[in-house]
């Protein structure tokens, strides 16, 4: 996040009224003059605006009547803006899926107080016609919005979102760390009105009280501590308490019971009956108690905020990756610097050590390694050369690289990732839903009970009958049971995406907790999806080396898998080289001709015996000059280093796992066997690969799926959950639940052993909330909890949920994961 001195709040955004931020050049020429924008959404809205000629928006709207954020209040004069976001052209900017019926927005909402809020967004908007899905994320208040854009216009939803006491915004990561920054602002002020005018309350309260233990005060010191009282109070209700009362008023008039309600009558009703005991000069005053109840309860929704914003903040920092320059290469060889955002594919761009690669793109010139710890986990740099590729928001190392670009905007896998790991977060797992719904339904009963409590204390004592009252007004709002679950399942996901696993479903945690069978596709999944080289076997007395030099130089000009596999040995390149298709290549190296390729096309230009092929089970190629053949290269699909480790642990773990296999070659079994897997299907179709999991299902399993493939698709469907290689097609990854970005199947054992942890802290949560309010609202209703101390409890039992959920963001050691010390693999893997 941007420190607040970056923003100049001399300098409001003409469109929104936001601070621009300092150094910020976004600008739009309006009715003649340049007016400042705080962000480029902020510009591409204004800049419609004018050129749709409705520039008469900003004559008419009125500056008298804007919100502390600078927002129009009134929705009829929102109308021409929110209009504007049924453009194609304005969509572009945070919608995708344009191409299909379905759009896919991403919202942040304003106003979010608790999870009774949720609920009633919820509720509300999918009721919409023409809305598919409609989710909101109580950790960063991010809404996740399909719409059918035929029957319903996005303006119309964002008008109900109004309607109910909300208020949406496309997200931007800029605009929301601006929201961010202006939330954080207005807590802080809020909290130290509410800090200072309580300890003056409460100084004034000690007063009163001294005197009332020694002896009495005269009646005019007692008349002038009240209504200073009253003074130093006054600013606390009015300004710090004022988010509780207007949230509140929101809920009623929704017709939806949420924490604030209970909260409002706690704070204002004692508040009225204060002043009316010190303007009358009868009754006892409270001041003390209603503005230590806002303080303490203002500490526990910063903290919370807090929390928040650390655990929500993923997408953001992600975002934040992309450089905001780029040096693109002209057509005569000259360089300019550009804006990364008006790269174009097709753009050559010049990446210099230790600069941050702008966009998605094809290595052309140089050889560099390439950091993606931010994006994959994986703290290495990975060795890259021409031809690779190579993902925008990763860092160039060691030299320069000429880079063709292929992806920006929305369509870059950073967006992609951003998007996915959003969708996850707007979707709620079970317990989520439980949670929710009983917190909405906690504040009735809440409301119920303190009825009862007033009632019956009216009969007992009535002067204390409205202190018991607020008490337990206070002491029961349900804040620790609401952030019982969110907290812990944003916090778990954030980890496991810098681990490298991208959860973009949201009950994949849930599901992977519960696991009992873990099922892997062979090709591209268990093993690295690509021809590598196994053994070399030499028939002369060529070294094994120079061998390896001269098959790597015939090979040099081809892009065929299998001369991918000879790519380390490459020094020099064959001269007059031929390529036969489906046959293999001759040239000339050190002016004397070679073949490799199929025995029989090798053994034609020597004219000689074939020699015996070492063994069936593999893929042997001939290597041969005009005398005789030279020697025998071994080829398979090379098994991922840490796959023995991986499945050892998965075992280790109570899980069964299963290889399902739509390869018929013996190399299924010869894998199965290298990684100590027993139960194999080979020879399976995406039908029957279907129906095994189906059956699986049948028997009460509960199945993970792993793979990679187009043809793993139904399969990873079908799956109560499944799992997409990084390096999968881009269909397989968005049908998958989750994506190892880091291609490490290691991290699977991660995300299994997180998910259990994060089952159990969920429930710990739950325990400590519910047990928290079966405790405190018997003492409250019997009198024993004042409402200042019911205050700090409810406010400490929000902080311990929190902070027992913020365990999660704690990455497990690797000890903890996978024992290798302990494991013993076999011939390195079929290295």
């Amino acid at each position: 996040m941007r420190n607040s001195s970056n923003v100049d709040s001399s300098l409001a955004c003409f469109h929104c009224g936001s601070p621009v931020p300092k150094g910020s050049d976004f600008t739009t020429l309006i009715q003649g003059e340049k007016r400042s924008m705080c962000c480029p959404g902020c510009q591409a809205v204004a800049e419609t605006i004018v050129s749709g000629g409705l520039d008469n928006f900003y004559r008419h709207r009125g500056d008298d009547v804007r919100s502390e954020t600078g927002d129009l209040l009134q929705l009829q004069e929102l109308t021409q803006e929110l209009a504007l976001y049924d453009r194609p052209d304005v969509q572009k900017t945070f919608v995708s899926g344009m191409e299909s019926d379905t759009y896919d927005a991403m919202l942040v909402i304003e106003g979010i107080s608790c999870a009774a809020c949720i609920w009633l967004l919820e509720n509300h908007l999918s009721r919409q016609a023409g809305v598919v899905r409609f989710s909101v994320n109580l950790s960063n208040h991010r809404a996740h919005l399909l719409w059918k854009p035929d029957e319903v216009k996005l303006s119309h939803l964002l008008a109900e979102i109004i309607q109910v006491g909300y208020k949406a915004h496309p997200y931007h990561p800029d605009k929301e760390e601006q929201l961010l920054q202006q939330e954080h602002k207005r807590s802080v002020i809020r909290l130290g009105i509410a800090g200072i005018g309580s300890m003056q309350a409460m100084m004034f309260a000690g007063a009163l009280y001294a005197a009332d233990m020694s002896g009495g005060m005269e009646d005019k010191y007692v008349l002038l501590m009240r209504w200073a009282s009253l003074v130093v109070s006054t600013p606390v209700i009015l300004y710090a308490a004022l988010p509780f009362l207007r949230n509140a008023l929101r809920d009623i008039k929704a017709r939806h019971l949420t924490m604030d309600i209970p909260v409002s009558i706690a704070i204002w009703g004692g508040y009225v009956a204060s002043v009316w005991a010190t303007a009358f000069d009868t009754g006892e005053i409270y001041f003390e108690s209603v503005t230590m109840f806002t303080f303490f309860l203002l500490i526990g929704r910063f903290m919370e905020m807090k929390a928040r914003q650390r655990t929500g903040s993923a997408g953001n920092a992600l975002m934040d990756l992309l450089p905001t320059s780029a040096t693109r290469i002209l057509a005569g060889g000259t360089e300019e610097l550009v804006p990364a955002t008006d790269l174009r594919p097709g753009d050559r761009i010049l990446i210099k050590p230790g600069h941050t690669i702008p966009a998605d793109g094809i290595i052309r010139q140089g050889v560099s390694s390439v950091d993606e710890s931010a994006l994959t986990g994986e703290y290495m740099p990975l060795s890259k050369r021409r031809g690779d590729k190579v993902v925008g928001g990763t860092i160039n190392v060691e030299s320069l690289l000429e880079v063709e670009v292929t992806t920006v905007g929305e369509k870059s896998r950073l967006s992609s990732i951003v998007r996915l790991l959003d969708r996850a977060q707007t979707e709620k797992p079970r317990i989520a839903q439980i949670a929710d719904k009983v917190a909405s339904y906690f504040v009735g009963a809440t409301l119920i009970v303190a009825i009862a409590v007033y009632t019956a204390w009216y009969f007992i004592e009535p002067a204390s009958a409205f202190w018991v009252t607020l008490a337990v007004l206070v002491v029961t709002c349900p804040c620790a049971l609401s952030l019982a679950t969110p907290t812990a399942l944003t916090a778990a996901t954030g980890t496991l995406r810098q681990a490298g696993l991208l959860i973009t479903r949201g009950h994949v945690l849930e599901s992977f907790s519960k696991a009992t069978h873990i099922l892997f596709d062979k090709t591209g999944t268990l093993t690295e999806g690509r021809l590598a080289l196994q053994e070399t076997h030499p028939l002369a007395e060529l070294s094994r080396n120079e061998l390896l030099r001269i098959a790597a130089a015939l090979e040099a000009q081809s892009e065929h898998p299998i001369a991918r596999a000879f790519k380390p040995w490459w020094e020099v390149s064959a001269d007059q080289v031929e390529m036969t298709l489906g046959q293999g290549i001759q040239g000339q190296v050190d002016g004397q001709r070679y073949r490799i390729g199929k025995p029989e096309y090798c053994q034609a230009l020597y004219q000689g015996a074939l020699p015996d092929m070492p063994d069936q089970e593999r893929q042997w190629i001939l290597l041969a000059n005009e005398t005789s053949a030279l020697g025998w290269f071994a080829l398979d699909d090379q098994i991922r280093r840490e796959a023995y480790e991986t499945l050892s642990a998965l075992q280790k773990m109570g899980l069964k796992v299963q290889m399902v296999s739509g390869d018929t070659s013996p190399a299924v079994a010869r894998t199965a066997e290298k990684l100590g897997i027993t139960e194999v299907y080979s020879g399976m179709s995406p039908e029957q690969k279907l129906e095994h999991i189906s059956q699986l299902q049948s028997q009460g399993a509960r199945v993970i799926m792993v793979g990679d493939g187009i043809n793993d698709i139904p399969v990873l469907v079908g799956a109560q959950t499944s799992v997409s290689m990084g390096a999968a097609t881009d269909l397989a990854k968005t049908n998958a639940d989750a994506v190892l970005i880091n291609n490490h199947l290691k991290t699977l054992v991660d995300g299994i052993l997180l998910s259990r942890k994060t089952e159990r802290i969920i429930k710990e949560n739950l325990g400590l909330s519910l047990a928290y309010n079966v405790i405190a609202l018997p003492a409250a209703s019997m009198g024993m909890i004042p409402p200042y101390i019911a205050s700090i409890g409810m406010t400490a039992s929000s902080l311990v949920v929190v902070g027992n959920a913020l365990r999660l963001t704690r990455r497990p050691p690797k000890a903890a994961v996978v024992r290798s010390s302990s494991l013993t693999t076999p011939a390195k893997a079929g290295t």
